[in-house]
């Protein structure tokens, strides 16, 4: 008993830091929602103030609605995002399962060369990108569907590292044995895959397929690039465009920001346990 007590005191001091900064952490989101029910002088004069009475209007949104297409730049970040996610998963797992379970030379140093590729990040390697895929005619289209699919290409060249170093260490801790029985039994390479590998590796490919949507989600760089009308602006361009446009309403701004965070927070909330489950299986028992 005094070994339990002592052990939770011992606690006491590391949940007061991981409280002070969860809410250090959250307290800026919430202040953002309140204030983006609120006017802009009433912001300035009442930024700490709970929108209630008269300080609470939707008026902010109801000019964010207005102002721009918000409902079909969801729509292309659905299309983008969601694109990217698919394509990661099954490429990354297919490439994970050929580097754990199949010798052949070269395997090791391409294993090397997807960890390296990590180092490089996107400013490095967006003027290439960009020409080649302007040489291949699907930069600058007025084509809706060409210039989401140029935007999704290096989306996927760059989650895919991550991907693989995430699947081939969960891959790797699940027990040969199953692969081995299933092969006994007249199972293909491809069917081992579908029918044991991925039901088995579900937290793994969860985690992969969260993190791959909400970094193309947020990806507002590559946007930048490849999304150049209006039309086939995704949520988070629609923000930078917004923004730009009106300058200093505070209001508005909040609003906007609130339109593209709440799915974000939404579906980290809802699978958040997929992410820890996933992120821990991977990294210990691989």
């Amino acid at each position: 008993m005094k070994k339990k007590k002592g052990l939770q005191l011992w606690l006491v001091p590391i949940y007061f830091v991981l409280i002070f900064w969860a809410l250090t952490t959250i307290y800026p989101l919430v202040w953002v929602i309140l204030n983006s029910f609120k006017i802009k002088n009433e912001i300035i004069a009442n930024s700490f103030s709970l929108p209630v009475g008269e300080l609470f209007t939707l008026a902010n949104y109801k000019r964010a609605f207005d102002r721009v297409p918000i409902l079909g730049a969801y729509v292309n970040s659905m299309i983008v995002s969601g694109s990217v996610t698919l394509v990661v998963m099954a490429l990354a797992g297919l490439a994970s399962f050929a580097l754990v379970r199949y010798e052949f030379r070269g395997k090791n140093t391409l294993m090397s060369v997807v960890v390296a590729s990590m180092m490089f990040p996107a400013f490095s390697t967006i003027v290439p990108v960009f020409r080649m895929e302007a040489a291949w005619g699907i930069v600058n289209s007025s084509n809706r569907w060409l210039s989401l699919f140029a935007c999704a290409l290096p989306q996927i060249a760059g989650n895919l590292s991550f991907a693989i170093i995430v699947l081939t260490g969960y891959i790797r801790s699940l027990p040969l044995e199953l692969e081995e029985a299933a092969f006994m039994e007249g199972c293909s390479a491809f069917q081992i895959f579908t029918k044991i590998i991925v039901p088995l590796a579900k937290p793994s490919f969860a985690t992969v397929a969260i993190f791959s949507f909400l970094w193309s989600y947020n990806d507002l760089f590559t946007q930048t690039f490849f999304l150049r009308l209006p039309t086939q602006w995704a949520i988070t361009r629609l923000l930078k465009e917004l923004t730009a446009m009106e300058g200093t309403n505070y209001g508005l701004m909040a609003a906007a920001v609130t339109i593209v965070i709440v799915p974000v927070i939404i579906v980290y909330a809802c699978l958040q346990k997929y992410i820890i489950k996933g992120m821990i299986a991977g990294a210990v028992k691989g």
